[in-house]
């Protein structure tokens, strides 16, 4: 599949970028992208929940209640799981949430990721740039001239200019990040995706090293 390049003012350069079928037109596979999502949300779980079990309820200990003609239940502390502020019984302990993919299946998961992207002509490459200086105003500029303004969109680069990782980071629409820290989520989660040139030859060149 060819796709044309573009300028960073949403002009055509006249070059154009053949996407490999190897990356960006192989069968998709549906369940392999759900794994790979799945894994990745499951991941971002702090899983720091903890509540107090009865051992760790600082109250007294002392017999509150006689143990029969109360009508309610036996309890012989205050830190009973029975009486109110005392330990809960079988509360969340800390632990992680971690779903373990096999890294070929993660692999197969972000080339269908980015063949639907391709399929749907959801893909916009465009020439390296860098800016003048760390200005958000600058960035939307670029957005505005690619006719991205308001859509959810993730750029891909590779060894992006400081000014411009600067730049897109306060705008809650565009992801930026780098060929190396891609994951199938940011392909997923966005309408648009954004290569540079030099991104879609790294893309093709680590899938290819696989």
């Amino acid at each position: 599949m060819k796709v044309k390049v573009y300028s960073k003012d949403g002009k055509e350069t006249g070059r154009e970028v053949t996407l490999s079928d190897e990356v960006f037109g192989i069968e998709p596979n549906d369940h392999a992208v759900y794994l790979a999502v799945k894994s990745y949300q499951a991941a971002q779980r702090q899983g720091t929940h903890k509540s107090k079990e009865k051992n760790e309820v600082a109250r007294t200990t002392k017999k509150a209640f006689r143990q029969k003609g109360t009508g309610g239940a036996r309890r012989g502390s205050m830190k009973s799981p029975l009486v109110k502020g005392g330990g809960r019984a079988f509360g969340p302990k800390p632990h992680d949430y971690v779903l373990k993919v096999n890294k070929k299946v993660k692999d197969l998961a972000k080339k269908s990721a980015l063949t639907y992207k391709a399929k749907d002509s959801n893909i916009i490459v465009v020439e390296d740039f860098a800016l003048s200086a760390p200005k958000t105003k600058e960035f939307n500029a670029v957005l505005s001239s690619l006719n991205l303004a308001g859509t959810k969109t993730t750029f891909v680069v590779d060894g992006a200019d400081k000014n411009v990782v600067l730049s897109a980071r306060n705008i809650p629409s565009v992801l930026l990040t780098r060929t190396s820290q891609l994951n199938i989520f940011d392909i997923m989660n966005c309408k648009k995706l954004v290569l540079s040139e030099n991104a879609v030859k790294a893309l093709e060149q680590n899938f290819s090293e696989n």
